[in-house]
């Protein structure tokens, strides 16, 4: 085939499946740009700073189980995209980022060349699986595709593809891209075997299930497995619906809270699959695992680093399930452990919604109440959402749950920008007022394709986790945690979003309401004052 190195670029996505990128047009990408315009057949969605583009690339990925792609510039573009790189890394996504770079002459010269990137090859590889710096315009397809392979293959992970400018721009006779093959870690039957007689001999059997279930598309796997053996199952921040939350099996992911820590402790077998036994989803490795751990995952580095095992399984989420399902015939399980197990998250679960409020709760029905079972819940690192909207608010289906998994602040608004567009439908983030100005220029790009999103900005004046860790750590004054914000409804508006301002939960849910019936985004800042302090964990002081 013939064609220029852009052209090259968009047949490497067509091979691996590619339907929509992110990006920032650059002098150094707009080759590749035209290339998939004029190709007509991949969508573009124009973003306002590339690490936002990144985070959009991450969010699409988590909600569609596809390759999500990233295009910036080289140089500052490459570097801005850097905080993405990282969480998508962190969250174990499939993110595939496309950066130029100066013309093959100038490269590594020094010579002060435009957006001149000497040590961009080292800065990406220290944030991704596996970096390629394209040298010959020959190797753009092989090399694009071995890239976005890479990315989807094992335990995801970002990647990315730096491609000289002249490579781009250049006419040259290019093969058909090699055929892609996404490589799952197939477990060892004989480790299956001993996950599987844990699971046949015990009382009080357990699935502890990670973000790896999700990422690997293993739900319904899970979900036949645990409904045919009966067993219960927690899950972890990131492998919230795994099993939808209204499950009677579903125990959800309220780990920290005494019940469900009980109920943890006491079990004699715990399957955990696909989790890192992350720190917040541990109360800082506060949970007693008292009974045999067997612990699946594709990476084999996770395995008794946080807890020890006593079977450990290197293996794709969905086909270790699979083979498990077929390894255990049946448990002995005791009459009364489901029963328990079932009082054990009602607990929590009643126990955390008494914490919150009336107010809280009332704001958290409605939005369960109208978004869609399969529209995506986004939340940033925000008070709402570490009190309740990652704890509390039911989720139903799997790929609907996404979060920084590395707990930064301001992911949230991009993130949500990829869902919905994987999504397709109804999405819907919880922001706090200083996250969201980390990636408020993204209001335009909401406006620009209309998403159907509605962005909740909690209103606090302030980063209000950091004032709760301040006010419980150090004496005197707050400082430097209280923020001078704008009017977000009127800055939702100026950019063509329809923006509301309220101030109580009644008020919320009939505006709530009304965006999920719209076809468009709709931005709701909810003053915090009325709704009364969300509580978070040792001393505190009030807000404001």
């Amino acid at each position: 085939m013939m064609g220029t190195g852009g052209d090259a670029v968009v047949h490497a996505l067509h091979a691996l499946g590619v339907e929509a990128v992110f990006g920032i047009a650059s002098i150094h990408n707009l080759p590749i740009l035209d290339a998939i315009v004029r190709d007509g057949q991949i969508k573009i969605f124009d973003c306002r700073h590339e690490q936002n583009a990144v985070h959009a690339a991450d969010g699409y990925s988590r909600v569609t189980g596809k390759l999500g792609v990233a295009i910036t510039s080289t140089g500052p573009g490459a570097a801005n995209a850097a905080g993405g790189l990282f969480e998508a890394r962190f969250a174990s996504s499939r993110v595939l980022m496309l950066t130029g770079q100066v013309e093959s002459q100038f490269y590594m010269q020094g010579k002060a060349f435009l957006h001149e990137a000497e040590s961009q090859m080292p800065m990406l590889t220290s944030l991704t699986r596996q970096s390629w710096s394209v040298r010959r315009t020959e190797d753009i397809v092989a090399d694009v595709v071995a890239a976005g392979t890479a990315a989807m293959s094992g335990r995801p992970a970002p990647t990315a593809v730096e491609i000289p400018i002249d490579f781009q721009y250049a006419e040259h006779e290019y093969d058909e891209a090699p055929a892609v093959q996404i490589r799952r870690t197939t477990p060892d039957s004989k480790r299956i075997a001993q996950v599987a007689e844990l699971l046949g001999t015990a009382k009080r059997p357990l699935i502890w299930a990670g973000g790896g279930v999700n990422h690997a598309g293993a739900a319904d796997a899970l979900r036949a497995l645990v409904e045919r053996l009966q067993i219960p199952v927690v899950t972890s921040m990131a492998g919230r619906g795994a099993v939808p939350e209204d499950h009677p099996l579903s125990v959800g992911p309220l780990i920290t809270e005494k019940p469900v820590r009980e109920l943890i402790a006491d079990a004699d077998v715990v399957v955990a699959i696909g989790t890192h036994f992350h720190m917040t989803n541990t109360g800082n490795w506060a949970i007693q695992i008292n009974g045999q751990l067997a612990h699946i995952d594709a990476d084999s580095r996770v395995f008794d680093r946080n807890y020890p095992t006593a079977a450990r399984v290197i293996g794709d989420a969905l086909l270790s399930i699979e083979a498990l399902d077929s390894a255990v015939a049946s448990t002995s399980a005791e009459a009364e452990w489901l029963t328990r197990s079932q009082e054990a998250g009602s607990a929590a679960r009643d126990g955390v919604r008494k914490q919150i409020g009336t107010e809280y709760a009332a704001i958290m029905d409605a939005i369960r109440d109208n978004l869609p079972a399969d529209g995506p819940v986004v939340r940033d690192a925000t008070v709402p959402a570490y009190v309740w909207g990652n704890r509390l608010l039911p989720i139903v289906r799997s790929r609907t749950s996404i979060m920084p998994v590395s707990n930064a602040i301001g992911p949230g608004l991009p993130l949500s920008v990829g869902a919905c567009v994987g999504a397709g439908v109804r999405t819907v983030v919880i922001h706090g007022d200083g996250g969201i100005m980390l990636s408020i220029g993204e209001l335009a790009t909401i406006a620009q394709y209309q998403l159907p999103l509605t962005v909740c900005v909690f209103n606090d004046k302030g980063y209000g986790i950091l004032r709760k860790i301040q006010g419980s750590t150090f004496d005197g004054a707050l400082h430097d945690v209280d923020l001078a914000t704008p009017d977000f409804a009127a800055l939702a508006e100026s950019c063509g979003i329809k923006g509301v301002s309220v101030d109580n939960a009644a008020d919320f849910a009939k505006v709530f309401a009304e965006s999920c019936q719209s076809d468009g985004p709709t931005v709701i800042e909810i003053d915090m004052t009325n709704l009364g302090e969300l509580m978070y964990g040792g001393k505190q002081r009030m807000m404001g």
